[in-house]
């Protein structure tokens, strides 16, 4: 039986007419685009309908385990106190800034089913950073944690302990007990979420995210998992009778944690355990064999330090059933070391193409499609459209490379607060321009590179410009320019080329005060020779070197 083929045909079924994940064309934001017909119609229902798995365990965290039954009466309690004590309702801004928590989970859903916008603060802010982005999103409450609340010393906000806010809904709950969940109509077109991007032009944007975005994303996952249900019957394997258990090792400030992994795992009873603290591949190890995890999502450089990782061979990763890789390219080397080491999920190593501004995957490579085709990024996702693009914005040819641009449901709203950055990519007939260049085979997609100055270090984004406009602020800095080079462990590592009279350990520590660490550059060469410009005064960055 060609699983390829069959995977087409019962997508065809699932999502056609009468299908349980039908799509069909509606207006979203004035344009025709296909959505999901089935989808809930709010959050706040998904949110009732777990509580229904009782005390099955939903968020894991160390000795903590707290079930679906739970985490509901915590987020209507969180509710109570964010609305009561700091006035949130619709449209108010609740910023997290904190490490993954249950907390942060549960002070999401408490802000979203308020009608409020989570602001999903960058852990690894500098205050600086924190200063900026706190204060374009304006927020009436800032929840952190006590190793992020030091960064908030100058930032005009009301600042709220996450551990705080964690007994007092404790003691909420305690003394009055459930109470009951917000009820307030949204619009299904509101804002839900802010998560913000490194910036091209040296401050990060906001991409937006609206309930609707994430309503349709639960629902995309629903679709994977009624899909790969189907196809197990029909290669005769059993169904599956347990929940499973899904290790978060991303920030809980990108899309993977939150939005695809976090939002649909609560509506399919799945456990998600949460591995705190800087990826450390031992204490990796050791979780997934003493928690029994079955489905764990990754960057390239996960994969890698995991799989040469001394303790692989010793480890018993028997339950890991599915692997996935996101967030940045990986090699089919990279992946082929990944099943060799870990033998559980030889046939379940799946590839994708996505960035924040779409919320979710816009391509998925499936194992099949990695085994015939190993270098592609995989075909659109149900109700994505994918089209390459010249300089003029006109589509290429099959096979010809250019700009990736996407269209769906699952399109971001736009920056927040910045209709100039959002009009720069977001065009009034629904398509996203993602700077990132590729190209179209037969409906697979491959990429060519990230956007054209864009260093992928460990799969977080980093961009050039950023890293500049801080550097220039240095009195002794004449120029500069940023780039990318080859790193065995990260992908790409962050170098630095400066015109200036300084040391590196002075430059080094100037920047590391202003930046996240992993922005801040690894390789340094100081120069008296001008940087070679362009007659328009633009740095030549071809063939920049260390």
């Amino acid at each position: 039986m060609d699983p390829t083929a069959l995977a087409a045909e019962i997508r065809s079924r699932l999502t056609g007419p009468g299908g349980a994940f039908e799509l069909r064309p509606e207006p979203i934001r004035g344009v025709e685009l296909p959505a999901f017909v089935h989808r809930r119609a709010a959050l706040r229902e998904w949110l009732v309908e777990s509580a229904a798995f009782g005390e099955r365990e939903f968020l894991v965290q160390d000795g903590r385990r707290l079930s679906f039954a739970g985490h509901a009466a915590a987020v209507a309690a969180t509710a109570d106190v964010l609305a009561r004590d700091y006035g949130v309702g619709c449209g108010d801004r609740v910023a997290v800034l904190a490490a993954n928590a249950p907390d942060w989970v549960v002070t999401f859903w408490a802000t979203v089913l308020l009608g409020g916008v989570c602001v999903a603060g960058n852990a690894w802010w500098t205050p600086r950073e924190a200063a900026y982005s706190l204060g374009h999103a304006r927020p009436a409450v800032v929840v952190a944690d006590a190793r992020r609340r030091p960064l908030l010393a100058g930032v005009d906000v009301p600042v709220l302990a996450l551990e705080e806010l964690a007994e007092r809904t404790a003691h909420h709950i305690a003394d009055h007990g459930d109470v009951p969940l917000p009820d307030v109509p949204i619009d299904e077109d509101a804002p839900a979420v802010i998560m913000y991007t490194s910036g091209t032009t040296g401050h990060p944007k906001g991409a937006t995210h609206s309930h609707r975005n994430l309503l349709s994303v639960i629902e995309y996952h629903r679709y994977t998992d009624a899909l790969a249900a189907e196809l197990a019957a029909a290669f005769g394997r059993p169904p599956r009778t347990t929940p499973r258990r899904f290790l978060m090792s991303l920030p809980l400030f990108h899309i993977a944690s939150l939005h695809n992994l976090t939002l649909p795992r609560m509506t399919s009873g799945d456990t998600v355990v949460i591995d705190g603290g800087r990826f450390d591949p031992e204490r990796v190890l050791g979780l997934i064999e003493r928690e029994r995890i079955t489905n764990w999502a990754i960057v390239p450089t996960m994969a890698s330090r995991i799989v040469s990782s001394p303790s692989i061979a010793s480890a018993d990763l028997s339950s890991l059933a599915a692997l996935s890789i996101n967030s940045a390219p990986s090699s089919p080397a990279l992946k082929e070391r990944v099943r060799a080491a870990i033998p559980s999920v030889q046939a379940a190593v799946v590839d994708s193409y996505g960035l924040t501004e779409a919320t979710t995957a816009a391509t998925v490579a499936t194992p099949a499609e990695l085994a015939a085709y190993p270098t592609t990024v995989g075909s659109p996702i149900p109700s994505v459209a994918v089209s390459i693009r010249d300089a003029l914005g006109a589509p290429v040819d099959d096979g010809v490379e250019g700009e990736i641009w996407l269209r769906s449901q699952f399109t971001m709203l736009g920056y927040w607060d910045d209709p100039e950055a959002t009009a720069a990519v977001l065009r009034p007939d629904g398509w996203l321009r993602t700077g990132d260049l590729g190209r179209l085979v037969d409906g697979r997609l491959y990429m060519a590179s990230r956007r054209t100055d864009l260093i992928l270090r460990g799969g977080e984004n980093v961009y050039p410009a950023e890293i500049e406009a801080v550097l220039d602020e240095h009195p002794d800095v004449r120029e500069c320019a940023v780039f990318g080079v080859d790193d065995p462990d990260l992908g790409q590592a962050v170098a630095a080329l400066v015109v200036a009279s300084v040391s590196v350990d002075e430059l080094r520590a100037f920047a590391t005060e202003r930046l996240a660490y992993y922005k801040v550059p690894l390789h340094w060469r100081i120069t008296s020779e001008p940087l070679a410009r362009t007659a328009t005064g633009k740095v030549i960055r071809t063939g920049l070197a260390l």
